[in-house]
C-alpha cells in the first residue's frame, strides 16, 4: 500500500507539472509565431495536438478539431503534430501550391511507423529519381490493364459471382465483401492468383493487419498494431519474393504467365526489393481505395433514392442494348456518365484521403499572407476543401449533378491528391467499381442501418461495417 501511495503521489506531481507547463505553453502559443506569421496552439508537451488531430470522426465532415481551429485561427494555422511544428492548411490555393511544389519546396514526411511498415521503396515514401522510376512502372501497369479485355472480363465475372453468392442472404457485410472483390481482381491481374486459391484470403488478411499499423505508435512490443503490421508486411514480402523466384525458374524452362508480375520481373532497372514494393503498393492502392469508394457510393445512394433511380435507369439503358448474358466492354463504360458523377461526388463527400504529410525544404512565403519556415511539417487538408461552403453550394449535400462541369469541379477537389504524387490508379479503380455497380443496381435493392456512417481513422471504415439489408429485384 505504501508503494502504491508513493507511485500515486509521484504520478499526481508529474501530472501537475505537465498541466502547468501545458497552460504556460498554450498561453505563449495563442499569439502569432514570429517565424511563421500564423496563429495557432501547440497543445500538450511532447505530443502536441497529434491525438486530437487524428481522432476518428465522420469522414463526411471535417471533425471537431478542424472546426474549432478554423473558427478560431482561420483556414491556415500552426500546430504541433507528429513530433514537430506544423502548418495545417484548409485553404484550396495553398493546398494546390503544396501539392504542385513537391520535390521543389516540399518533401514527403510520413511518421516513423509508416517508414518501418512500408519500407524504403514504397511509392508513398520514395523521393526524387527513385520515386519517378517506381511511379513510371506503376503507370505502365495502369495503362496496360485498364482497357485490356482480360481485366474487364475478370472484374465483371467476379462481380457477377459475388452477387450470385448473396442470393439467399438477407444481410451482408458489404464493406468486407467488396474488399474481397477488389482484392480478388488485383491479385488475379497482378499475380495470376485465381478466385478459388486460398492464398487470396491470406493476402487480404495480411493487408488488413498491415493497414492498422499505419496510424499506430511505433512500439516494438509483441501484439501491438505496429509489430503485427511489420510481421504482416514481412509475410507479404516473402510471398511475393517466393513467387518471383518461382517465376524465374519457370521462365528458364520457357514457361510464362504473361501477367504484370512478368512485366516487372523483366525490368532490369529494378532490384528485388523494388519489385516487391511495387507489387505491394499496387495491391494496397488497388484493393483498399476501390473497396472504400464502392462502399461510399452504396452508402450515399442508400440515402439518396432519386440519385439511385437515375443510376439504375442509366444501367438499364446500357443493358437494354445488349444480349441477356452479354458482358460489358470499354464502350459501355464510356457511356456511364451519371455513374462517373456519382463516384466523383462520393469521393468529394466521403473523403478517402484526409491529408498527406509534407515538410518544407526552404523558408516559404505564400502570397503576402503566410510564411512557413524551413523544416516545418505541412498538412494540406483535402476534406476541408471538399466541404468548403465558399467552393461548393450546400457542401454536405450529396449531389452528383454538381459534376456536370467536371473540369470546374476538378479544380476544387483533390480526391486523388495532386502534383507528382497524384494517385495513378484512380481510373482503374473506377472502372471495376462501375462494372460492379452495373450488376448491383440491376440485381438488388438495399438499406443501410440508421446509425451507419463512414469514419476517418484516418483511412475510412464504417461504424457498422456497411451492414446492408438486401432484397433481389427479381
Amino acid at each position: 500500500m505504501l508503494f502504491l501511495s508513493i507511485i500515486l503521489s509521484l504520478g499526481f506531481v508529474f501530472l501537475s507539472i505537465i498541466l502547468i507547463h501545458y497552460v504556460s505553453v498554450s498561453k505563449q502559443n495563442e499569439t502569432k509565431d514570429n517565424n511563421s506569421s500564423l496563429s495557432g496552439s501547440m497543445g500538450w508537451p511532447f505530443i502536441g495536438e497529434t491525438i486530437s488531430f487524428f481522432k476518428p470522426h465522420r469522414s463526411d465532415s471535417i471533425g471537431t478539431f478542424l472546426q474549432q481551429r478554423v473558427s478560431r485561427y482561420g483556414k491556415v494555422f500552426m500546430s504541433n503534430l507528429c513530433g514537430g511544428k506544423a502548418i495545417v492548411s484548409c485553404d484550396q490555393e495553398l493546398n494546390m501550391f503544396i501539392l504542385q511544389n513537391e520535390g521543389k519546396l516540399f518533401t514527403s514526411d510520413y511518421p516513423k511507423a509508416m517508414h518501418d511498415i512500408l519500407g524504403e521503396y514504397s511509392l508513398l515514401l520514395a523521393t526524387g529519381e527513385i520515386h519517378r522510376k517506381l511511379k513510371n512502372v506503376i503507370i505502365s501497369f495502369i495503362n496496360l490493364t485498364k482497357s485490356k479485355p482480360e481485366f474487364l472480363l475478370c472484374a465483371e465475372n467476379l462481380s457477377i459471382s459475388m452477387l450470385e453468392s448473396w442470393k439467399n442472404c438477407r444481410e451482408i457485410e458489404f464493406h468486407k465483401e467488396v474488399k474481397m472483390f477488389t482484392m480478388s481482381v488485383m491479385v488475379n491481374q497482378l499475380l495470376s492468383i485465381k478466385p478459388e486459391d486460398p492464398a487470396r484470403r491470406y493476402v487480404l488478411q495480411d493487408f488488413l493487419t498491415y493497414m492498422k499499423g499505419f496510424v499506430s505508435l511505433p512500439v516494438p512490443l509483441p501484439g501491438t498494431a505496429y509489430t503485427n503490421a511489420i510481421k504482416a508486411r514481412k509475410r507479404l514480402s516473402t510471398r511475393v519474393m517466393d513467387m518471383i523466384k518461382q517465376r524465374e525458374q519457370e521462365m528458364k524452362k520457357g514457361l510464362r504467365e504473361e501477367d504484370f508480375l512478368d512485366v516487372i520481373m523483366s525490368n532490369e532497372d529494378l532490384n528485388y526489393e523494388e519489385k516487391v514494393s511495387i507489387v505491394l503498393d499496387i495491391l494496397l492502392g488497388g484493393f483498399e481505395t476501390s473497396a472504400t469508394l464502392l462502399s461510399l457510393v452504396v452508402y450515399f445512394l442508400a440515402k439518396s433514392p432519386n440519385d439511385l433511380q437515375k443510376l439504375k435507369e442509366e444501367h438499364e439503358s446500357i443493358r437494354a442494348k445488349k444480349g441477356d448474358e452479354e458482358l460489358l466492354n470499354w464502350e459501355d463504360y464510356q457511356k456511364m456518365e451519371f455513374t462517373q458523377r456519382v463516384m466523383s461526388e462520393a469521393l468529394r463527400c466521403g473523403n478517402i484521403v484526409k491529408t498527406v504529410h509534407r515538410k518544407t525544404t526552404h523558408d516559404i512565403k505564400f502570397k503576402a499572407e503566410y510564411v512557413i519556415p524551413k523544416g516545418w511539417k505541412v498538412f494540406p487538408i483535402f476534406t476541408a476543401v471538399h466541404l468548403d461552403p465558399s467552393l461548393h453550394e450546400n457542401p454536405y449535400e450529396f449531389n452528383p449533378m454538381r459534376w456536370t462541369d467536371k473540369g470546374k469541379m476538378n479544380k476544387k477537389t483533390t480526391a486523388f491528391g495532386g502534383g507528382v504524387r497524384v494517385c495513378p490508379g484512380g481510373e482503374l479503380g473506377k472502372l471495376q467499381i462501375a462494372f460492379f455497380l452495373h450488376h448491383l443496381v440491376l440485381s438488388y435493392r438495399w438499406k443501410i442501418k440508421s446509425d451507419e456512417m463512414p469514419i476517418a481513422h484516418p483511412y475510412v471504415e464504417f461504424k457498422r461495417g456497411m451492414l446492408l439489408e438486401i432484397d433481389p429485384t427479381t
